[in-house]
């Protein structure tokens, strides 16, 4: 598997802000309010990787009083953390599109609190993004320096 790359997620992203911006538009009127609680929801799951990610890092570099990790949990937290980068992105560009479309009408009140809960939500979405790329980094198995004997 090879490491997710930042670029990806923000062309994602963007691509994404941009069809979900079209379509918002559009349909504006018919959508039910957006919902705040996606905003604690990512903030939740983001502080749940980086602590996985810290704990994890610790456990493979096998810092003292720290057990050994198995293998496959390792592995099981990298899928878990490339899929939440990907998942962030795109629910990025959903937040983003629809804070482009309220940015427009702020005049009125329900869509000036709409366009502050798209972008609570979008930047909880970066955190979670961040998070995801740390667990992911923490999976990695650090180099051993070629002078120190294997055991």
């Amino acid at each position: 598997m090879k490491p997710t790359h930042p670029g990806l997620l923000v062309g994602i992203i963007v691509a994404v802000a941009l069809i979900a911006w079209a379509v918002i538009s559009q349909t504006y009127a018919k959508l039910y309010i957006l919902p705040w609680t996606a905003i604690p929801t990512l903030l939740l799951l983001a502080l749940g990787e980086g602590y996985s990610g810290w704990a994890t890092k610790a456990r493979i570099a096998r810092k003292p009083g720290t057990k050994p990790v198995e293998p496959l949990a390792v592995a099981r937290l990298a899928a878990l953390a490339k899929a939440s980068a990907y998942a962030g992105s795109l629910f990025a560009g959903v937040f983003a599109g629809f804070a482009l479309h309220t940015s427009q009408i702020l005049d009125a009140e329900t869509p000036r609190a709409e366009f502050f809960i798209a972008i609570g939500s979008f930047v909880s979405c970066v955190v979670l993004i961040c998070a995801a790329l740390y667990l992911e980094h923490a999976c990695r198995i650090p180099k051993e320096p070629e002078d120190r004997p294997r055991k």
